[in-house]
């Protein structure tokens, strides 16, 4: 039925602007001004559509989907009852609408097909079609959610408030009568836009990427990826790093548990609807021929619009090496590599083919195509202080060091002093490290994943090794990481389970943004 023929609405009662409106008074007004009208609500799980239309409409103008599922199912989330539910919600809208009723239609409202149509039994019956958007901050629509009996896994409510945010772009163009876009800022920070993170102000404390070091995904890795990658960007992560390694490191797990090749891994994640930086911490020197990474960091560079960056190290672990073949010279031969291999790098990414001679590499051409979309940060991982600090001040972008407090400002001091001396402003260079917080939800959680986590370390020692704490702790470490200078902050979690489970992270990104 809903996909008839579409008399047009009279032009005096058509409006083609889109209204947006912060203050639930107006917003109202401008809902009442058609009367009666087809008015259907989008927006994510927990963005108040339910509470908007309760407000303003009698309960028998709103036909909510929810409701439905609670008549003929188990309850409001009997997702098993939705056939039925929406075979009813269609039915009482064109019975409404057949008698010029006004009717709310209470959906997520963003799958377009079904939208479409509601359009066009508006169209076919002669009411006024009112399309309302619910922009409400996604931290808001997370801990509603979280609130709720049964709520939403967080890669489908990620999926959700993108295209919500897509939709608000694009309303205009469907032929609405009125478009309202109904902002909801009240509660935690909204989730910044891409413009914001790029212009990332330090104050408001450092960059925070997810750093993947085991991958429990089961039988169905691909939708593990997904979901964790989606998760991430709709909770405020900067970026996502995978660890590089042939074989899982005893630190983390057992050696016969999967540890994927990163940049393949990388390539799937770059197709996503993310704003996601992307890249590895960090790639062994030793594992690939410098050109070779050249090529397949320019190639994600180009995929992801720019989003890559490139984590370098000079390797350490002797038995990946022996195990699949590779040659693992000494220390100060893997830094030498190291070097040429960045100087490599540079020169594959530079404009033209020309010939390149440089201090450490001589190439007779630089073809490398696709170009990357911009320059990528090149982070050397290692906090050596002889030698690797001072390659990162001649040559590298930023440096990874732990994140100890008073080690971390030792590091830098050298760091800095390296720079002095190379005649490098050390504000050019980037200091990131990487911790491995124990994050809980309360104290109880806390002490509950150090019993888990701690294996035959005491407690106190786990804890403390692990900054065990709840997010606003490490919020507040987080801040003082940045008041030593810390731009970026790589974050590992040892019992990182799935999607959902980062959600125990959202409290710790709100605080910092």
């Amino acid at each position: 039925m809903l996909g008839c023929e579409t008399p047009l609405v009279p032009e005096h009662r058509r409006r083609s602007a889109i209204q947006t409106s912060a203050e639930d008074r107006t917003a109202s007004l401008a809902a009442a001004s058609f009367d009666p009208a087809v008015v259907v609500l989008v927006g994510a799980a927990g963005s108040g559509k339910s509470t908007w239309a309760a407000d303003r409409y009698r309960p028998a103008e709103i036909v909510s989907s929810d409701g439905l599922r609670a008549v003929v199912g188990s309850g409001p989330a009997d997702l098993d009852a939705s056939v039925e539910a929406f075979g009813l919600l269609d039915q009482i809208v064109v019975a409404r609408t057949g008698r010029s009723l006004t009717t709310v239609i209470d959906t997520l409202g963003i799958e377009q097909q079904r939208r479409l149509g509601y359009l066009e039994l508006a169209r076919s019956v002669g009411l006024p079609a009112v399309l309302v958007i619910m922009d409400t901050a996604p931290a808001l629509c997370r801990e509603r959610n979280r609130l709720r009996d049964r709520p939403v896994p967080a890669p489908v409510l990620a999926d959700q408030l993108r295209k919500v945010r897509t939709l608000i772009t694009r309303a205009a163009a469907e032929g609405w009568d009125q478009v309202l876009i109904i902002e909801q800022r009240d509660g935690p920070v909204p989730e910044p836009t891409a413009t914001a993170r790029q212009d990332h102000d330090r104050d408001r404390g450092p960059r925070v990427i997810l750093q993947l070091s085991r991958f429990p995904w089961g039988a169905d890795p691909t939708n593990w990826l997904t979901d964790m990658a989606m998760a991430a960007d709709a909770i405020g992560f900067d970026g996502m790093a995978l660890m590089d390694h042939l074989i899982q490191i005893p630190q983390v797990d057992r050696a016969w548990e999967p540890i994927p090749e990163p940049w393949v891994t990388l390539g799937l994640l770059a197709g996503l609807d993310t704003r996601l930086r992307l890249g590895t911490l960090v790639s062994p020197i030793t594992f690939r021929a410098p050109g070779i990474i050249a090529k397949t960091v320019a190639t994600l560079d180009a995929l992801s619009g720019g989003r890559a960056f490139c984590g370098l190290g000079a390797g350490w672990w002797l038995r990946e090496h022996q195990a699949y073949g590779l040659d693992f010279p000494p220390a100060r031969a893997r830094l030498d590599q190291l070097q040429a291999c960045i100087e490599t790098l540079r020169a594959l990414w530079s404009p033209g083919t020309k010939a390149h001679n440089g201090p450490y590499v001589h190439l007779p051409e630089t073809t490398c195509y696709p170009r990357p979309a911009g320059r990528i940060p090149i982070i050397v991982g290692g906090s050596g202080e002889r030698r690797t600090l001072k390659i990162v001040a001649e040559q590298a972008d930023g440096c990874n060091v732990p994140s100890a407090e008073g080690l971390l400002t030792r590091k830098i001091e050298i760091l800095r002093e390296h720079c002095r001396t190379v005649g490098r402003d050390p504000a050019e260079v980037e200091i990131t490290v990487l911790d491995l917080p124990v994050i809980g939800t309360d104290r109880e959680d806390v002490a509950t994943r150090v019993e888990r986590l701690r294996g035959r370390t005491p407690a106190p020692s786990y804890a403390a090794q692990h900054h065990a704490g709840t997010a606003a702790d490490h919020a507040r470490r987080y801040r003082r990481l940045a008041e030593l200078g810390v731009g970026t902050i790589f974050c590992s979690l040892a019992d990182l389970a799935d999607a959902d489970d980062l959600s125990r992270c959202a409290p710790l990104l709100d605080a910092l943004r």
